[in-house]
């Protein structure tokens, strides 16, 4: 029987599929973090097990791959500059060729990345072990962060006008999901069958995530047909040309840099979190820091869907990314100076992360055309992931790059947290300028659907051009 795509649960029949494509690539993205000590770890303890990782409980020496902490933040900062690079023909191709042809490559390039990383860790000792890494790390990363770009586009078309918010929240607390089992399951799993496997079950979740793609693919086309818009929508992507970014309104940069800055100081943060956890405060041991670390991502898991309908009622986008920056400073201040439990501050930074993602980044569909949105989400990854990136690099610099330090000393971790709270404090200029240049141009992102009246536009092709949230100064400002 096939479900009809103009009932409403068609859409998050979609939707759940949807939800599912990063799913095993958001686990893969941070297995680095949970196993940071085995990445850092001696070649050898003692001679022994020379195919495995483990600590030496009378040395405290752990076994591991040999990486120093600047080789170790370089396999963040080359997804970063990877995604930097890609995802903005990416998200131009997507417009051109459709989501389907995204969905396939992409999805395809998570696996083949993903696997090559698994590679590397067999070769661990050889002049081979860095190459293959990061040759993993690149081509990962230009799928998954290319991947995501159609993800939210998909979201974007199916609930454009309705729950986007909290379409986005469930998207992203699928993603967190694969991020949260991550960190409670990875390190147990290393633990019994040794790190190149850990990488390898890592792959075949991305092969999850292949499957999914799959499935949206049919549904997707399904969709289009009945609803009559799969020939209109070709059109249109047609008429999507390079240029059409000199017609980006100045708000959608200002909500770019916003994006920027706040997750300059939470991924980077969370890659190195476990580490900094044991070094500075006593009794953690690697498994219950790697909890509180991947805490922030727990809180994002439980709330982004509450966050989601919430903003959907109350709108107030441009206002809640100001909160959301200003309310994150005291995060990485606690960490610096105080020795205030950490749990404490990863669970805080969890809820502001939470409030963020579900309101910086369904505002991007609100300000410029649906026709463009793939071209707009593409740039807006490569900004981010630029900021990212060199955060990484900054982070790795600062913490030193000798491995035989197996405790950082706490003064450079002051420094770390000194640098996200720089990149905090420019989240905040960017945002408060954001909301100026908003409310100029119709205040637009502090607006809500469900206060506007029900009814669709002239014609669903005619909202391919157009923002979801409109007005007649939206349509001045845009084209």
């Amino acid at each position: 029987m096939v479900v009809p795509a103009e009932r409403g649960y068609y859409r998050f029949v979609v939707l759940f599929f949807n939800c599912m494509l990063t799913f095993g690539s958001y686990f893969c993205f941070d297995i680095p973090s949970v196993l940071q000590d085995q990445f850092q770890g001696n070649l050898t303890c003692n001679g022994t097990q020379p195919n495995g990782t483990h600590r030496n409980g009378s040395t405290g020496c752990v076994e591991g791959l040999g990486m120093t902490p600047e080789q170790y933040n370089l396999l963040y900062a080359i997804y970063a500059w990877t995604n930097a690079l890609v995802v903005i023909l990416a998200g131009f191709l997507i417009d051109k060729l459709g989501n389907r042809f995204g969905l396939f490559l992409f999805s395809f390039l998570t696996v083949l990345g993903s696997s090559i990383f698994a590679l590397g860790s067999h070769f661990k000792g050889t002049p081979y072990l860095l190459p293959l890494m990061l040759t993993g790390r690149l081509l990962f990363g230009s799928g998954n962060g290319s991947l995501t770009i159609v993800q939210n586009r998909i979201t974007a078309f199916w609930f454009r006008g309705k729950e986007l918010a909290l379409a986005f929240g469930l998207t992203l607390s699928f993603s967190r999901l694969g991020s949260v089992l991550n960190f409670f399951l990875t390190q147990r799993f290393e633990e019994h069958f040794g790190i190149q496997w850990t990488l390898w079950g890592g792959t075949i979740l991305c092969v999850l995530g292949f499957c999914s793609a799959v499935t949206v693919s049919v549904l997707d086309k399904m969709g289009m047909k009945q609803l009559g818009l799969d020939g209109a929508i070709q059109e249109e992507s047609k008429k999507v040309r390079v240029q059409d970014i000199r017609q980006l309104p100045l708000r959608y940069w200002l909500l770019v840099l916003t994006i920027m800055f706040f997750y300059n100081g939470v991924f980077p943060f969370v890659a190195d979190a476990s580490k900094f956890i044991q070094d500075k405060y006593p009794g953690y041991d690697q498994q219950t820091a790697s909890y509180i670390a991947g805490a922030v991502y727990d809180s994002s898991l439980v709330l982004s869907a509450i966050v989601g309908i919430l903003i959907d009622y109350v709108g107030m986008r441009g206002i809640l990314a100001v909160l959301c920056a200003v309310l994150t400073l005291p995060v990485f201040a606690l960490l610096a100076f105080t020795f205030v439990p950490p749990l404490v501050s990863t669970l805080w930074l969890g809820v502001t992360y939470s409030f963020a993602a579900a309101s910086m980044w369904p505002s991007i569909p609100l300000v410029v055309p649906q026709a463009t949105l793939g071209t707009a989400m593409g740039l807006a990854t490569s900004v981010q992931m630029i900021g990212i990136g060199l955060s990484n690099l900054i982070v790795g610099r600062i913490l030193g790059t000798k491995s035989s330090e197996s405790k950082i000393p706490l003064w450079r971790w002051q420094q770390m947290m000194i640098f996200m709270l720089a990149n905090t404090i420019g989240c905040i200029v960017t945002s408060v300028s954001l909301n100026i240049v908003d409310k100029k141009q119709g205040g637009t992102l502090n607006k809500t659907s469900k206060r506007r009246p029900q009814a669709e536009p002239e014609s669903r092709d005619e909202a391919d051009r157009t923002p979801i949230l409109n007005d007649e100064d939206d349509r001045s400002s845009i084209n």
